[in-house]
């Protein structure tokens, strides 16, 4: 019987095929650099606008990404109108207490879920999740009835306490404790060690990864937060600094001098792109190896 050989494709059809990879690769990377162009460019401006002295009364327009009057004034205003330094301190002190809180809370259930077999595992996992629907206005009064009854209002445990359950923590460090091998604890278990023992000194240094993507999240929503703090804060004294920025607008009334508010923007940004710089390699590391199973 004669076997027919394969037919190979022809070059015409290698160079197209060729042809549309190059195009698809093309389109990809012009749609990506049009997107990155688009979230970049309002930031540039954000910051050249903060440098125009020229731009505290009123905005050029249309925009200008090079400022009419270069001066540091503005970030000399932005320290000097409003108490700055005060409330980025503050929002330091709310995000070290939430992070240390929220981080041992994720880290230990997420261990616990992931690699200790108890009867329930899966239905713990599930109401913690379930609660991550429920969006933050319709808890929010009952939270502040509750802070108000425990006569905690207008101090940092407001935010502290709520901070024992993230369950979208628990939810990221189960996934990334799966994909640790379980030999690890076995072999720990039989030299005599106890579970207080194996998650410290074992799988602790290995969630790193997991552990500065977590504080980088955490970070940024205690950072940006504004309605909880509006609610739960009296004291100017103990303002963050999102409640800095607006009461800077409040206080300048119709004269909001837009110069120096992003100047104060660009200083309350500052932390935040620290810290990312720092933890940016182990978010990265954490996002590709997330969810990859033994």
């Amino acid at each position: 019987m004669d076997k027919t050989a394969p037919t190979l494709p022809t070059a015409p059809m290698q160079r197209g095929h060729k042809t549309s990879r190059k195009f698809t690769s093309f389109a990809i990377m012009f749609i990506l650099c049009a997107a990155s162009v688009t979230m970049v460019l309002p930031f540039i401006w954000m910051v050249m606008t903060s440098f125009d002295w020229g731009a505290r009364l009123n905005i050029p327009f249309p925009p200008s990404f090079w400022p009419e009057d270069p001066s540091l004034r503005t970030y000399r205003a932005a320290l000097t109108n409003v108490d700055l330094i005060r409330y980025i301190l503050n929002s330091f002190v709310v995000a070290i207490g939430v992070i240390v809180i929220s981080l041992f809370s994720a880290l230990l259930s997420g261990y616990a879920l992931s690699k200790i077999r108890f009867r329930g595992a899966g239905l713990v996992l599930v109401l913690a999740l379930s609660t991550m629907m429920i969006p933050f206005e319709m808890t929010m009064i009952p939270q502040y009835m509750l802070f108000n009854q425990i006569h905690l209002l207008d101090t940092y445990w407001v935010f502290f306490l709520p901070a024992l359950n993230y369950a979208f923590g628990t939810f990221l460090c189960k996934q990334f404790i799966d994909g640790l091998p379980g030999e690890l604890r076995e072999a720990a278990l039989i030299d005599g060690a106890s579970e207080y023992g194996i998650f410290p000194r074992i799988y602790l240094p290995l969630c790193m990864p997991i552990f500065a993507t977590m504080v980088i999240l955490q970070f940024l929503g205690v950072w940006n937060e504004l309605i909880w703090p509006l609610l739960a804060l009296n004291n100017p004294d103990k303002y963050t600094i999102q409640l800095g920025l607006a009461m800077f607008n409040y206080n300048n009334g119709s004269r909001q001098m837009p110069s120096i508010i992003m100047a104060a923007t660009c200083i309350s940004l500052i932390p935040v792109l620290v810290l990312y710089m720092f933890l940016q390699k182990y978010i990265v590391e954490s996002i590709a190896t997330t969810g990859i199973k033994q």
